[in-house]
């Protein structure tokens, strides 16, 4: 069954919203560098606001400088975001994510999708201020949604990166396959936006969906993650070193 990405964008917007009232602002947010909860949830405000904006294809306003109350800026702009994708056909044109222009024409749909795995991944990020670094299990969805996360980054990011030039293609693609998702495919990272490659990847990386996405994002190592490697595991060290989300 096709998930509902707009049921569960909003689903994780209320529980991130519920997070933020319990978070220290000063709190750092590991794997993601110099960052603050402070930081973190001025940023998915903002990505909230600048993807509505896309949905309708216009610019958005600025939001200012701040600084914000955080629970108050972020419920204004999870709201905002929540109206322009309730209110929109999803077959409707947008501007959405493209290469090798930023922005291109694309459903409204796109950003249901995207913004859902957005508020997935900052959730985590929120929680692990407080849970510590390394920790997984913090947001509770069920694998499906996991596994949808890791085939936005094969089919959407990594190609985008390259189509970019953020990234030179990987030399050695990477198999992924979820243990615990049956029926998602064995992705190949590196395969130039298809799910599959035509040569098999000299490495397989298997585990738990939420393992392989937070591993994607760079929010556990492989060995946080419970990821098991058979093959030259010099292959995706490289693959992760790389820039493979923006």
């Amino acid at each position: 069954m096709a998930l509902d990405h707009l049921a569960l964008l909003i689903r994780l917007q209320d529980e991130f919203l519920a997070a933020v009232h319990d978070a220290d602002p000063d709190a750092p947010v590991p794997a993601c560098g110099a960052w603050t909860v402070r930081d973190l949830v001025e940023h998915l405000a903002g990505i909230h606001h600048w993807a509505a904006g896309n949905a309708y294809r216009v610019e958005p306003e600025p939001l200012g400088e701040g600084p914000y109350d955080l629970a108050a800026h972020f419920a204004a702009q999870a709201s905002t975001l929540r109206r322009a994708l309730s209110e929109l056909d999803p077959d409707a044109t947008a501007h959405v994510l493209s290469h090798p222009e930023l922005l291109g024409p694309g459903p409204v749909r796109f950003w249901h999708r995207r913004q859902l795995h957005e508020t997935l991944v900052h959730l985590h990020d929120l929680r692990a201020a407080a849970a510590g670094a390394g920790t997984p299990g913090l947001v509770d969805v069920g694998p499906e949604v996991w596994a949808d996360s890791v085939d936005e980054v094969v089919t959407v990011f990594q190609p985008r990166q390259v189509g970019l030039g953020r990234m030179e293609p990987l030399r050695h693609p990477v198999a992924l396959t979820a243990t615990d998702a049956p029926g998602t495919p064995l992705w190949v990272l590196g395969a130039g936006g298809q799910r599959t490659h035509e040569v098999a990847p000299d490495v397989v990386v298997s585990g738990s969906a939420e393992g392989l996405a937070l591993a994607l994002w760079g929010r556990l190592t492989p060995e946080e993650a419970g990821l098991t490697v058979e093959g030259d595991r010099a292959d995706l060290d490289a693959a992760l070193a790389e820039p493979i989300v923006p």
